[in-house]
């Protein structure tokens, strides 16, 4: 075994993959174009960090539990001019500086007029930059949080929700809570109030939380707690999967 087989098992038992697979390639490339050590060794370490990173965002993806890989080009902004009013924001928020600053977002409006497929797109680009995420709509969240009060495993599973940089309730105001549910919902709101962002898309505004949680009070501090630092956008218009009938 050549001195550099050995250097390639070394990497590799280290774990540096990348590293390993590349060297003999960086090696000869080195002899040929004289490069110094540091430039092939920076060459050799830069490979392995883009291995790292495709791999952390691979992860991140499967973590995030989204069904489809949405981008906002593929978003209609001209089908209402709610939409068009409201593109800057979106586009703006696509920055992520909103989970840097860990502010919230609700995207309120009737079924078809844009709401889950901008929250969609948000969670897309976060997943592509290494931020971890959750997408889930409101009653499996309650329906898992339920059974879990029930198995006696509720404090896993509301880290599970409570944990994520951005967690995505989507559907919410489809189905009431009832008691339990709103005052489950009411933990993982409060426990990333001010700490991580939420995005909420919902069929119902403020004014009538009251149908989705068990009570007004429930209702008056969840909007509370959400109100206080995010983006509210009022999508209107007709349902955009009407479009084509």
């Amino acid at each position: 075994m050549t001195e550099l087989d050995h250097l390639k098992e070394k990497l590799a038992r280290l774990q540096l993959r990348a590293m390993a697979q590349n060297l003999e390639h960086a090696v000869r490339e080195a002899a040929e174009q004289n490069h110094g050590v540091l430039t092939t060794l920076n060459r050799l370490a830069d490979l392995e960090l883009e291995r790292r990173r495709l791999n952390a965002v691979k992860l991140r993806w499967e973590q995030a539990r989204l069904n489809e890989k949405r981008t906002i080009d593929q978003f209609d902004f001209n089908h209402h001019k709610s939409r068009k009013e409201h593109k800057s924001r979106i586009l703006n928020l696509l920055s992520l500086e909103f989970i840097r600053e860990r502010m919230d977002m609700i995207l309120i409006g009737n079924p078809g007029t844009g709401k889950t497929f901008p929250a969609q797109c948000i969670a897309a680009q976060a997943c592509n930059a290494n931020i971890k995420v959750l997408f889930t709509s409101a009653v499996d969240m309650i329906n898992h949080l339920i059974a879990a009060e029930a198995d006696h495993s509720l404090l896993k599973k509301l880290d599970y929700y409570q944990s994520p940089a951005l967690l995505v309730c989507d559907e919410i105001g489809f189905l009431p809570l009832g008691q339990q549910g709103s005052n489950l919902f009411f933990q993982v709101i409060s426990a990333r109030h001010q700490k991580k962002s939420t995005i909420l898309t919902t069929n119902l505004p403020f004014a009538e939380w009251g149908k989705i949680f068990d009570s007004t009070t429930v209702a008056t501090a969840i909007a509370d707690r959400l109100v206080h630092r995010s983006e509210v956008l009022i999508m209107d218009g007709t349902s955009y999967r009407r479009k084509d009938h």
